[in-house]
């Protein structure tokens, strides 16, 4: 099992790719089920086995999502969209549009509202699925630490007072209906004007989500020593006007100072754990003397977590300056 997991995983790593350079020759079940060395009925019954879904409702569904953003971004001929991403047609573009969003592209275009994308799954974790590191490979890098001033602005989230980590927010979250991991990171991938987006495809790698920690009096005990709330959201312009669509919530975080600990790109499989243990372990024995400052525990002060092995493993932690 573990090894179609992975053979899935490369499938729907290659989708992506492929749907990004619109290499549409390369799109089909022949071509993938060939790369993989087995038939299409083969493939395709392991894929729905492993997803739950057929393949090409899966297909459909993640060009769509491409497909919106670039409606919502982009300046692009409807016809030119719907044609980069495997429509034959306007019509036959416009059709499918309205019924996974209840809109047509051009309604949305005008304005942009919260819906649900399919988001890409990932079927093959090794920390997910208890495997662990392969060969635990020793980070070598300096976690960085530093100061910062992050100007005002909002916080679109969804919480959890009862989780401890991330797997465990999203195994709860996931028991909740209307309030899984599928569900709420579609709805925060097609918000428009997320601050940290950087165009990513996947949750929490460059596409605008991340895990936060809110300082809550009712939440859970943490490592640290303070009680707090676990989120995940999308951080957004303080000007913000758009709609909060439920279940998430909205929070008005002001201006304020963090301190930063910072790790470089890593190899997920690898250094996952060592990387996180040396963070960790920074945060934990960071010595402010001299600094006129400490680590803020305030209601309501955010803690952001930002994770992307291709870029960082970064939290930025509230601090106040003491008196005197």
């Amino acid at each position: 099992m573990y090894e179609w997991l992975r053979q899935i995983q490369l499938i729907v790593n290659e989708i992506d790719g492929c749907i990004k350079t619109h290499s549409d020759d390369a799109l089909t079940l022949r071509s993938l089920s060939a790369r993989l060395g087995y038939s299409e009925f083969y493939t395709t019954r392991k894929f729905r086995e492993i997803s739950g879904m057929q393949f090409r409702e899966y297909l459909r569904r993640r060009r769509l999502a491409f497909a919106l953003k670039e409606v919502r971004d982009d300046e692009k001929s409807f016809l030119e969209i719907a044609l980069d991403h495997g429509f034959s047609s306007h019509e036959a573009f416009t059709r499918a549009f309205k019924a996974a969003y209840g809109v047509t592209p051009s309604e949305y275009r005008k304005s942009p509202r919260p819906v649900v994308l399919r988001t890409k799954i990932n079927p093959f974790d090794r920390y997910f699925l208890g495997l662990g590191e392969i060969g635990m490979l020793q980070s070598t890098q300096e976690i960085k630490m530093y100061f910062v001033t992050i100007p005002a602005h909002k916080f679109l989230h969804i919480e959890n007072r009862e989780s401890n980590g991330y797997w465990d927010f999203w195994q709860k979250q996931n028991l909740i209906p209307g309030q899984d991991q599928e569900t709420i990171c579609g709805l925060l991938d097609s918000i428009k004007g997320k601050l940290d987006d950087a165009g990513g495809s996947e949750v929490n790698a460059g596409s605008g989500q991340l895990m936060a920690y809110i300082s809550d009096p009712a939440g859970r005990l943490c490592a640290w020593g303070f009680p707090r709330t676990e989120c995940y959201g999308v951080r957004l312009p303080a000007d913000y006007k758009g709609e909060t669509p439920p279940p998430l919530l909205m929070a008005d975080v002001p201006e304020a100072e963090y301190l930063v600990f910072e790790h470089g790109p890593f190899d997920y499989e690898q250094e996952n754990r060592t990387v996180e243990e040396a963070v960790e372990a920074a945060m934990s024995s960071f010595d402010f003397s001299g600094t006129g400052r400490c680590f803020d525990t305030t209601p309501g002060r955010v803690l952001y977590f930002y994770f992307d092995p291709a870029h960082y493993w970064k939290y930025i932690r509230p601090v106040r300056r003491l008196e005197g």
